[in-house]
């Protein structure tokens, strides 16, 4: 789902046959493979990985208008007055992310060399590096490169041991909730998915609230988002290698409270049927204590001609289920930057990309344009906290990338939301959720995959 960015709910809403957007499993320790590079450098924080004063020429970017008018054609000059000699054409591409990927899976699986660089969904980098559709970046760049990245981004741009796309910028979910109704009934802001549960019973039964807690349930991408969080604050993952991990008692924790909601009222009879607008309908209307949602959500929550909730709203990173330290899992979203393996000026696109994600153009995309930053020394800038209340949060956010890290991805998740759904729906029980999504998806990742 591309989620992220716009009202993620177009991203994250994709089709069964190509099940995802923004979007494999991240941690705090990520393998980066090592790089060869004939290029300078430390990569870390700000400094440039790519110092190559032979690069010049022209390149062509192509990039969706997926986020504010004005955001491209900022940075390409930014870009050009510090590389005089790089000219950077925009390519504008359909806002669509469906048809966008398959407009660039056919120009380059043909061979041609333009676009050089282009922007791609978190979800894209092992079905085009499978493809032959993307350049193995970490071949090319030294592996100091990667070290500037926000923990767990890396991760989900690798395959088969190779990093096939650079995080650009990021959307990720938080957790909303009504600071006035936690005041009011003396609750502090819960850390635990069981304090999210339990405040939401409190608040309701005293009735403030009709409903405790809103969603992504729905049969499709969203529902593959909110099961792996809570998958991977249990201590669980959907992949271990090439092979499913949905039987273990993590998933089972995970699917069981995720069912334990709906049952228990805290959580809508309809959950099952939500996407992001519909849950965030429900708490923009003043009729849920918490949501689950992406970074969108904050400003929407303080839009007067829509929310009921203008200045009643906090948010905070996701929370963890109770035993585990730190805040919770949150699912990465957002775009990531991929080279072409057909361009002809390979050192200009290397200068591009490694300019795009240094510290000056990720302070713009998060200072200017308000969007999530995945070069981590802008993430932890205090200077943030006042655009945003989000970018206060950030440095605490633990990312957790979808299970991309296989070309068989959207597969993958169809049979993972189509399961985690029917038990939430309640025509399955958990364990048998469970027992059809591990034997669905092994199947997927032993299928012919193709784009």
């Amino acid at each position: 789902m591309n989620v992220t960015v716009k009202k993620i709910a177009t991203m994250i809403t994709l089709s069964a046959s190509i099940a995802a957007l923004v979007t494999g499993c991240g941690s705090a320790n990520h393998a980066v493979p090592a790089g060869s590079n004939s290029s300078s450098t430390s990569g870390s924080g700000g400094s440039q990985a790519v110092d190559d004063s032979n690069a010049s020429g022209n390149i062509v970017w192509a990039a969706a208008p997926i986020t504010h008018t004005g955001l491209r054609k900022k940075l390409i000059a930014e870009f050009e007055k510090q590389y005089p000699n790089i000219h950077v054409t925009l390519q504008s591409q359909p806002a669509d992310t469906d048809t966008d990927r398959s407009s660039l899976t056919t120009t380059i699986s043909g061979g041609s060399s333009q676009p050089d660089v282009y922007m791609g969904d978190v979800v894209w980098p092992a079905q085009f590096g499978n493809a032959q559709l993307a350049e193995p970046l970490s071949d090319v760049l030294p592996k100091s490169f990667f070290s500037r990245f926000s923990n767990g981004l890396i991760e989900g741009a690798t395959y088969d041991g190779k990093v096939y796309a650079v995080p650009f910028f990021v959307d990720t979910a938080f957790l909303f909730y009504r600071k006035d109704l936690l005041k009011k009934y003396n609750l502090p802001v819960p850390t635990t998915w069981e304090q999210v549960k339990s405040d939401a019973e409190a608040i309701q039964k005293a009735g403030g609230a009709k409903y405790g807690f809103v969603w992504q349930g729905g049969d499709y991408e969203g529902a593959t988002c909110n099961f792996i969080e809570y998958l991977a604050d249990a201590g669980g993952q959907v992949l271990n290698g090439n092979q499913a991990q949905l039987t273990s008692s993590a998933a089972n924790q995970a699917l069981s409270f995720m069912r334990s909601l709906i049952t228990s009222g805290v959580s809508p009879k309809a959950e099952d049927t939500f996407q992001e607008a519909d849950a965030e309908n429900v708490f923009d209307q003043g009729d849920a204590v918490f949501l689950r949602n992406w970074s969108y959500a904050w400003s929407d929550s303080q839009n007067s001609a829509d929310s009921k909730v203008v200045g009643k709203v906090g948010v905070v990173a996701l929370p963890t289920f109770a035993g585990q330290s730190g805040s919770g899992y949150s699912c990465v979203g957002g775009w990531d930057l991929y080279i072409n393996p057909h361009s002809k000026n390979l050192k200009a696109d290397l200068q591009f990309i490694d300019w795009m994600t240094g510290q000056q153009a990720q302070s713009i995309l998060a200072k200017d344009y308000s969007e999530i930053p995945t070069n981590k020394a802008v993430a932890d800038d205090p200077s943030l906290k006042s655009v945003s209340p989000i970018f206060s949060i950030i440095p605490n956010v633990k990312y957790i990338s979808r299970p991309t890290q296989t070309p068989n991805y959207p597969k993958v998740s169809q049979a993972i939301y189509n399961n985690i759904n029917q038990a939430l729906s309640g025509s399955v029980s958990v364990s048998s959720a469970l027992n059809h999504a591990n034997s669905q998806v092994n199947s997927a990742l032993n299928s012919s995959a193709g784009l």
